[in-house]
């Protein structure tokens, strides 16, 4: 952390995205919400202890009486109700002051409480992060917590309501493991000090940049960083998108260039390597009147070859998610990407419009290294298991099994300026034994063109340019 990053209190916080807040009765007793038969959770906080906490910490209940005084809180979380850009939500905000933010039994009454109220009323979660992690004076009682923590937030992510989080200064040890990278969304303040390992505790030599907001945006762990003064928007904007579920596919975009149909399948092949066509970006912004990104695929790596997000119809007002690529060669961060928005929105049940568009999967040294065949394995799952409706348009090169991975089966559209093959033209030849000259014939008999596509029934139908009211 830099000395120019703020630590808001728990209030701050929730001041900073709603201007309206009711905070939850402290619980009384453990919360057992309905659910299925499943293995036992760690044993349940609001046992009473003696003097000091479950370990008889010495100057524990001093330290607490101490934290309370400075801060006027109780706990090291504040929970209660808001509205946040229109949408009502479960706010959870963490209490730096408040012995580091640290997690204790009562503060996973807290926190079991606010998802059980959350389930109970078909709300999202949105937790402000600030923790320094578990709570030392009460030992393995509080680590115990962090399990407690994970199945509150996966039955909240099995009844289907969205959770996210907002990084705070600092998020680290169990929180930042749980709440925090935990999260469907994972959004952070600039500068915030964000790692597993707490300041005190990393090694002497590790690089102190590696441990901030910024280091995990390019990790692929946080999906944006953002200032303050627009967290209110985007949180706002975030929780209509993913709290607005749809049974329909939505349509297919109408092409954007008015190209012919091609009359070869080299041609074809030109005209969706032409560099100056529509690409994805153009899709998007014409498809949708707003949209939010999602960034990472939580496993250290990015790709700016797909773009993933939600957004909103122009059309409608629908929510609509997507994964797009862009005309580069997909990298495995890419495709796990993709993987995770199609999961998340089946989830939510949010239709799903998929872009296609690359010569292929990047078949580097250090893609094979960073798992290739595994992270289109995962994307070709995400989409046979979907529930969700799928869309799938072509709209320029469909590179073999590296575009096939992103298609919708069934739903598949094509633009004029596009083709869709098993392998490229100049790559079918090498393999045939072919000479460059043959490059050309061999396109033409791969029938390749968007008319030859759907002659053979892999894709439903050409999409035209949308005509102009006369």
């Amino acid at each position: 952390m830099t000395e120019s990053v703020p630590r808001h209190t728990a209030r701050e916080a929730i001041d900073l995205v709603t201007s309206g807040f009711t905070e939850l009765t402290e619980p009384v007793s453990p919360v057992s919400p309905p659910s299925p038969p499943s293995p036992p959770s760690p044993p349940s906080p609001s046992t009473k202890y003696g003097p000091d906490g479950p370990l008889s910490w010495q100057g524990y209940d001093a330290s607490r009486a101490r934290a309370a005084a400075r801060t006027g809180e109780e706990e090291s979380v504040v929970c209660g109700t808001a509205t946040v850009g229109g949408t009502a939500t479960v706010l959870i905000s963490f209490e730096f002051g408040f012995l580091g933010g640290s997690l204790g039994e009562r503060t996973g009454d807290r926190l079991e409480a606010a998802h059980a109220h959350a389930r109970e009323h078909r709300l999202p979660v949105v937790s402000l992060v600030a923790t320094g992690g578990s709570r030392i004076q009460e030992g393995m009682r509080a680590l115990v917590q962090l399990q407690r923590m994970a199945r509150q937030s996966t039955l909240t992510r099995e009844a289907g309501l969205p959770q996210i989080a907002v990084l705070r200064d600092p998020t680290t040890g169990g929180g930042w493991a749980t709440l925090g990278a935990g999260a469907d969304v994972v959004l952070a303040l600039p500068g915030a000090q964000v790692g597993f390992a707490g300041s005190r505790v990393r090694p002497p030599e590790a690089d102190p940049a590696a441990y901030t907001a910024e280091a995990q945006l390019a990790a692929g762990a946080v999906d944006a960083v953002v200032p303050p003064a627009e967290l209110p928007e985007l949180l706002g904007l975030w929780l209509h998108l993913l709290s607005h579920p749809s049974a329909e596919p939505v349509p297919p975009p109408p092409a954007l260039a008015a190209t012919d149909l091609p009359t070869t399948g080299w041609e074809a092949v030109s005209n969706a390597r032409y560099s100056q066509r529509p690409h994805a970006t153009a899709y998007l912004d014409a498809y949708l009147a707003r949209r939010a990104a999602i960034s990472g695929d939580r496993c250290g790596g990015t790709d700016d070859g797909m773009l993933c997000g939600f957004g909103v119809l122009k059309d409608g007002g629908r929510t609509v998610a997507y994964a797009a690529q862009t005309g580069t060669a997909t990298r495995p961060a890419g495709y796990r990407t993709a993987a995770r928005l199609i999961r998340l929105a089946d989830r939510l049940r949010i239709p799903v419009l998929t872009l296609v568009d690359t010569p292929g999967a990047a078949n580097d040294a250090e893609a094979e290294r960073q798992g290739a065949g595994a992270a289109i394995a995962d994307v070709f799952g995400a989409v046979a298991a979907a529930g969700t409706p799928l869309t799938t348009l072509l709209i320029g090169e469909g590179g073999s099994g590296g575009a096939l991975a992103l298609a919708a089966p069934d739903n598949t559209w094509a633009t004029p300026d596009s083709y869709f093959s098993v392998i490229a033209p100049e790559l079918a030849a090498a393999i045939l034994k072919r000479p460059p000259e043959e490059v050309r014939a061999t396109a033409d008999q791969l029938r390749i063109r968007p008319q030859d596509l759907v002659d053979l029934g892999v894709v439903r139908g050409i999409m035209e340019p949308r005509k102009s009211p006369s």
